[in-house]
């Protein structure tokens, strides 16, 4: 080969070199998790002040709250969880500071190091509370003009540099829990940027969690354009599912639709039951509820009768779920996200006093593992919701885990 040519081949491979696209540096991989739980309300329920104050009580959470100890943690771990979703109220770390914000931030990190020194991983939530007057999810992020956005973006790039190193690949931060946005909308994307960028500026290496608008629903992730958030990883999407409501919420007080309060006896799967049985029972409970009058309790019926008869038409079973979390799994198609970065990050059932009965108690087993196995099918990790209260699995005074529950989760009651 000549002198000529030679030269003439290396330049000719130094500019098609230089013209062709840089391969994309692979994006860090985030912190894997598989079965995790919630612990609310460890840092929750608070001692908000009455309007028109905007502080709390010293101290600010209520004494009489459910609190995990370290033997509760030490069982979770050794039944087969590896992660604890931990919920925070942001208001009393936004209403104190100094010394006093400085103990608050002191007790989460204990109550960090009490579940990483059982193995466990920690996602820490930042939990708005619709309940309160002033720090609610409104004001904190419901807009880009809320008026505590700024403050609030603060305190998540607090939370990420005082956690962002303390166990390397063992915890992660979820800035906003279930934002009110409408499904799709362009300012939530705009204020989750916002958040996850004052978090990954104080912490490069810490996991971050992201999730769509109208209350972190399927519905809300799968009209999430996640392009923008990919140069903030690690990153992990989240998204919660309580279908259906009518199983799942049957009984609950605090939901407005008169038709759940009055619900009891909905069976899981559907074709467990029978119409005619689900409804014989809520007439009965209606009967002994004193505090709605007859007209309301007759209009209330008539509703639920109607959802049941849809219920009962459409016999919800595990394939109903398959088909619920279908949207996550094309979302994750069309943006190559992997399904195990995806977490489901709340689903649970309802006990309550007037429904959970030895009879109704395999229902919830029931619902509870087949979302389970939902999930694991798809390949999401998961967090059950919760610990304690209506949807928990350890009684407050034993301090006993259910033991159908735990089978149900494909889990082991420790000894």
């Amino acid at each position: 080969m000549t002198e000529p040519h030679r030269r003439a081949l290396i330049l000719g491979g130094l500019a098609a070199s230089l013209a062709a696209p840089a391969r994309a540096a692979e994006a860090p991989a985030p912190m894997a998790l598989k079965r995790g739980i919630n612990v609310w309300p460890w840092f929750s329920l608070t001692r908000e002040l009455p309007a028109p104050r905007r502080d709390y009580d010293w101290p600010p959470f209520q004494t009489d709250r459910p609190v995990p100890t370290a033997a509760d943690i030490r069982q979770l771990a050794a039944a087969g969880f590896d992660f604890v979703r931990l919920p925070l109220d942001p208001g009393p770390f936004l209403a104190f500071s100094g010394a006093q914000r400085e103990i608050l931030l002191g007790e989460v990190g204990t109550a960090v190091d009490t579940v990483l020194a059982t193995g466990m991983s920690v996602v820490l939530n930042l939990q708005g509370n619709a309940a309160t007057h002033y720090y609610t999810p409104q004001n904190l992020y419901g807009s880009e003009r809320a008026p505590l956005l700024a403050p609030f973006r603060a305190l998540v790039a607090t939370f990420a540099k005082r956690f962002g190193t303390r166990a390397p690949g063992r915890i992660a931060l979820e800035p906003v829990n279930e934002p009110p946005q409408s499904c799709g909308a362009g300012s939530w994307e705009r204020i989750q940027h916002g958040l996850l960028d004052a978090a990954r500026k104080e912490a490069p290496g810490l996991t971050l969690i992201a999730t769509g608008a109208c209350g972190s629903m399927v519905s809300g992730l799968a009209a999430l354009d996640p392009t923008p958030l990919k140069t903030l990883a690690p990153l992990l999407f989240t998204f919660h599912c309580y279908e259906p409501y009518l199983f799942t919420h049957q009984g609950a007080p605090w939901v407005n639709e008169p038709v759940y309060r009055s619900l009891t006896g909905v069976p899981w799967p559907g074709a467990k039951g029978t119409l005619e049985e689900t409804l014989s029972r809520v007439r009965a409970r209606m009967r002994a509820d004193t505090e709605r009058t007859e007209a309301e309790k007759k209009a209330a019926y008539a509703t639920t009768q109607a959802k049941l008869a849809e219920y009962f038409a459409a016999a919800p079973d595990r394939g109903f779920i398959d088909r619920v979390f279908a949207p996550v799994l094309a979302w994750a198609d069309i943006y190559a996200i992997a399904p195990k970065h995806i977490l489901l990050g709340e689903f649970g059932a309802l006990k309550t006093d007037a429904r959970y009965t030895a009879s109704d108690a395999p229902d919830r087993a029931r619902y509870l593992k087949d979302m389970r196995e939902a999930a694991e099918a798809a390949g999401f990790p998961w967090a059950l919701h919760n610990l304690f209260d209506g949807l928990g699995i350890m009684d407050e005074a034993s301090r006993r885990l259910d033991p159908a529950i735990i089978a149900a989760l494909g889990l082991t009651l420790p000894p």
